[in-house]
């Protein structure tokens, strides 16, 4: 695994680096469900949206027990992407097997689902064909363990 490090403390222009095509679109946020999956207006329908790349802790919902940091990682996401405007980037599969979008976020300072991994709210989940960021995401996770931030600090097993 390469570590990126200072890829994580670049400007915005130098984070998107990586292969990805430029296509992006704006959508609205109108609900964070949990660490890892958003609503959001696509053409003025709401879509669920799963964040490629990592995993958050499950917060206590009709078909899931709360997880350690599962709560934080809910909070950090919503205060990060609460009703705001932010773009969406896709990778190769579109969909999951929930039928939900698959996409990168990004906001005005960067790329959200590494921030995320940054902060220890997620820990890395990929799924190929759709691992664009890889090393940028396994860098930002290695970087949160050494720090023992969020779960890594806090979970046992973690």
């Amino acid at each position: 695994m390469v570590a990126l490090a200072a890829a994580c403390t670049e400007g915005l222009d130098d984070r998107r680096g990586g292969g990805e095509d430029d296509s992006r679109i704006t959508v609205r946020v109108v609900e964070v469900v949990d660490g890892d999956t958003i609503r959001v207006d696509l053409n003025g329908e709401e879509t669920p949206v799963r964040l490629i790349g990592i995993d958050t802790p499950e917060k206590d919902g009709p078909y899931t027990d709360e997880e350690c940091f599962g709560e934080q990682a809910t909070r950090y996401t919503a205060e990060a992407l609460g009703g705001r405007d932010v773009e969406l980037e896709f990778d190769v599969e579109r969909t999951d097997r929930f039928d939900r979008t698959l996409a990168y976020v990004w906001i005005d300072d960067g790329l959200l689902n590494e921030r995320i991994l940054e902060e220890g709210y997620a820990v890395l989940a990929t799924f190929p064909p759709s691992v664009r960021y890889v090393d940028r995401f396994t860098a930002a996770q290695r970087g949160a363990r050494e720090k023992q931030a969020g779960l890594w600090g806090t979970c046992p097993g973690e």
